[in-house]
């Protein structure tokens, strides 16, 4: 067992794509970086599938060729199928935006988060597995350090002049100063399990996520092709519609009455094999007041999540962490760490976050791509942009108005 570094300049908790990201980036600029990780790599973890967005942010950390040289299925696009099982036109990244960059990977986590934590390794960063972060030291309200519990069992306090929280949905610094706001419109839950064996398209299709929809839009899947033959199929609706008004509580049951309900789905799988139990996520869209204090900043799912259904979970977790990175940076050199100084990135941030949500509310509203893009034919390029995750560009925001009179539309025909 390795000692903790007791001067690093930034403690980092957490080794999730987030931490590992803005850790990484840190290191590669001289920073003395210690990740204090509390479990043992790997583990499972949901968010499979990344958009080609996070292209940039893996280059600059040096994963680049270690994701062409995996064994992740290569993703070209997305599809979505209406509640009658209609299938739309794909929306294929290269053809909005034709570089490399348009290519991303369908990924198991467990296998990603390892090779991004070794990155991190590998860049300097002193990074300890099973070390158990007790609580953040601060002086005041400025943070200052860590109290944490390290693999040996050796229990020390590591001070730093910055504490990134990267710890995930339990962030203790969101916790601690109440700055969680979860979102109202978008109290949603997820009910997910793995098929072996399940249906595949197969040249530039067979890495597609599927966004498919239930009768009555009450919901949708995700159909996730990963290797190994294994293909992630996850129901998300309402919390209230998929747990709570119904008689049954069994999830195998609710799991198998939403696939009935999902004419482009049992074709799907009605020859396949399930490998794997259920498993469940509650209510998990929220984000934090504030992106950063004096001493501390969060990054990843410690600051906020979204939804999962534009796959843009670990883009966000990638970016924050390199808008994070690059700021801690700036910060160190001027010798100022307070919170004006390390939350500069939170604008920018939250507005391309804002614009990935605005998107996921008006597919859960009705809207249907393919009468937007009919009625827009000029704006399918900036629609695909945000399905790339291309959302810190004002550009995209010419779909704004034409979104608003879509639903105004629709609105107006329903009250007919």
């Amino acid at each position: 067992m390795v000692a903790a570094d007791a001067n690093p300049q930034v403690v980092v908790i957490g080794g999730g794509p987030s931490g590992a990201t803005v850790s990484t980036l840190m290191a590669q600029k001289g920073v003395k970086v210690t990740l204090f990780e509390r479990e043992k790599f790997p583990r499972f973890h949901i968010g499979e599938s990344l958009i080609p967005e996070t292209y940039w942010v893996l280059e600059r950390l040096g994963m680049l060729e270690k994701m062409k040289k995996s064994h992740f299925v290569p993703k070209h696009s997305v599809q979505f199928v209406n509640q009658r099982g209609k299938l739309s036109e794909p929306f294929y990244f290269y053809d909005n935006k034709p570089h490399e960059c348009s290519q991303t990977w369908q990924v198991l986590r467990s296998e990603f988060d390892l090779m991004m934590l070794n990155n991190a390794r590998e860049h300097g960063v002193d990074v300890h597995e099973g070390a158990r972060v007790l609580d953040v030291l601060f002086e005041g309200n400025r943070a200052v350090g860590v109290d944490v519990v390290l693999e040996n069992g050796e229990r020390k306090q590591v001070r730093s002049e910055v504490v990134v929280d990267a710890s995930g949905q339990a962030s203790m610094i969101m916790d601690r100063f109440q700055l969680r706001e979860w979102d109202q419109e978008l109290k949603k839950a997820a009910l997910w399990t793995y098929w072996e064996g399940a249906y595949r398209d197969t040249g530039r299709d067979e890495g597609a996520t599927i966004v498919l929809q239930t009768e009555g839009k009450a919901g949708w899947f995700w159909y996730i092709p990963l290797h190994n033959n294994i293909v992630s199929v996850g129901v998300v609706a309402d919390y209230t519609y998929l747990f709570k008004d119904r008689p049954t509580k069994d999830h195998e049951a609710i799991y198998f009455e939403e696939v009935d309900r999902c004419p482009g789905l049992k074709p799907r799988i009605e020859k396949a094999k399930r490998v794997a139990p259920f498993r469940i996520q509650k209510e998990y869209s929220y984000k934090s007041k504030k992106v950063a204090g004096d001493g501390w900043v969060l990054v990843g799912d410690a600051f906020g999540f979204l939804d999962p259904l534009y796959s843009s979970g670990v883009l966000l977790a990638l970016k924050s962490g390199q808008l994070a990175a690059d700021t801690i940076v700036d910060a160190l050199a001027k010798g100022d760490t307070s919170e004006a100084t390390l939350g500069a990135w939170g604008t920018e941030f939250r507005k391309g976050m804002d614009r990935m949500r605005r998107l996921v509310c008006e597919y859960y509203d009705g809207l249907s791509f393919g009468r937007f893009v009919k009625k827009n034919p000029h704006l399918k390029g900036h629609l695909t942009d945000l399905l790339i995750g291309d959302l810190f560009d004002d550009k995209v925001d010419d779909v704004v108005a034409p979104l608003d009179e879509l639903r105004a539309e629709m609105m107006a025909a329903a009250a007919k």
